[in-house]
């Protein structure tokens, strides 16, 4: 969850999709590049697919392992030697998909918060759906549909999205944590945040879209009990096709 490197370009901007670039490193079947826009997962949220291509080679990207600051890519064939130029591409319909459930996750969590004063214990998102848990003891049939029809009433408002650094010293004075437990080390001293305006913010190191229409509708399909004092909603979103997905991609961002 800190600013981190420029390099990590998921971190500033996840609709970069591709870029040309450079092998930094080079091991094997893995490859460390110069300026990435493959998020490694962590946090509930999975890894980017895609591809790294080059003059006379191509090869998918099935894995990735972080190093310090450093992004190692996990390649399906020989990695390009350093020096290569190389084009990185994103599986982008999977990022954008988990881009979207990533940011219903956060609009899920800031109204159980707001309507329930309870924290995120847990979480997990996939490209076609996704789930919280949450410190709750009560999870009726009402609190669901309060919570659903919350959650698409924010969706709805077009609400910005965005992404900042802040200070240690700011990050403790404000309400950005919505987990159970703390989990931003305490050695770092600026820490990322991703606030929908107007509504929440939250220390968060995944990649999101800018504006909550492009989430779309929410319907919550799941409820459980995970233990004396722990709920879980499973959600999923409407779906978005191709072409939607790569004009969003090109510059629409639901504003």
């Amino acid at each position: 969850m800190s600013a981190g490197g420029r390099a990590l370009l998921y971190l500033w901007d996840a609709y970069t999709a591709q870029v040309e670039t450079v092998v930094a490193e080079a091991e094997g079947d893995r490859a460390a590049l110069r300026e990435t826009p493959f998020y490694p997962g962590g946090g509930g949220q999975p890894a980017d697919r895609g591809w790294v291509r080059w003059a006379d080679g191509e090869a998918a990207v099935t894995g990735h392992q972080r190093d310090s600051a450093r992004v190692w890519h996990q390649l399906d064939a020989p990695s390009p030697a350093a020096g290569t130029r190389v084009t990185a591409a994103l599986d982008w319909p999977q990022r954008y998909a988990i881009m979207r459930h990533h940011s219903a996750m956060h609009v899920l969590s800031g109204v159980v918060y707001h309507l329930f004063a309870a924290m995120v214990t847990g979480g997990q998102i996939y490209p076609d759906r996704a789930r919280m848990d949450f410190a709750l003891e009560d999870l009726n049939p009402e609190r669901v549909a309060a919570i659903e029809r919350e959650a698409n009433r924010i969706i709805g408002e077009g609400r910005p999205i965005s992404v900042r650094v802040v200070s240690r010293e700011e990050f403790e004075a404000h309400d950005l944590v919505r987990t159970a437990k703390n989990l931003v080390l305490a050695e770092l001293t600026t820490i990322r945040v991703v606030e929908i305006e107007g509504f929440d913010a939250q220390a968060d190191g995944g990649t999101h879209v800018r504006n909550t229409r492009e989430i779309g509708a929410l319907r919550v399909i799941k409820t459980e009990n995970k233990g004396k004092i722990n709920r879980r909603l499973e959600v999923a979103l409407a779906p978005v096709d191709a072409a939607d997905a790569e004009a969003v991609k090109e510059g629409d961002h639901g504003s």
